[in-house]
């Protein structure tokens, strides 16, 4: 194989792989820039709808409201977590040895994006790293759901 001809297969072998660089990097910028949003949504989200009984810091009230620092409930199923925010929770729970009795009232109010994001919010912030939550996750709980 001639020199020119190595030339042009090497030219060509760093151009696809540039390019297959180039569209990982730009998948992977804008998926976390869509979690950012999330975030950042979902924290608004919070501070009007959930704080005031879970608390600005997720610390929750005790003997009332749970934490929603490292639990189960906030970091499992994602599918547990969608239900607890569409229809409310009446269950007393135990969180670290401490019970938790008050009635949460169902947010089934909110659209899908916006549960998505608080979601990912709550399971992003006070320490808590766990996988986002999408909108087409929570349309899928609420269709199933609305059949029971």
């Amino acid at each position: 194989m001639t020199n020119k001809k190595i030339g042009v297969l090497l030219s060509l072998f760093m151009l696809i792989s540039f390019g297959s660089w180039a569209q990982t990097k730009h998948t992977t910028t804008s998926s976390h820039s869509h979690l950012a949003t999330s975030i950042a949504n979902g924290k608004a989200l919070y501070l009007k709808n959930c704080s005031t009984c879970h608390q600005d810091d997720g610390g929750g009230i005790g003997n009332m409201n749970p934490p929603l620092i490292k639990t189960t409930y906030v970091l499992g199923d994602k599918t547990k977590l969608i239900k607890i925010v569409l229809n409310g929770f009446n269950e007393e729970v135990e969180i670290n040895g401490q019970a938790y009795q008050n009635t949460m009232p169902s947010h089934d109010f909110l659209k899908d994006q916006e549960i998505a994001d608080v979601l990912t919010y709550v399971r992003n912030s006070f320490t808590n790293k766990a996988s986002a939550v999408t909108a087409t996750q929570v349309k899928t709980v609420r269709a199933n759901n609305k059949k029971k």
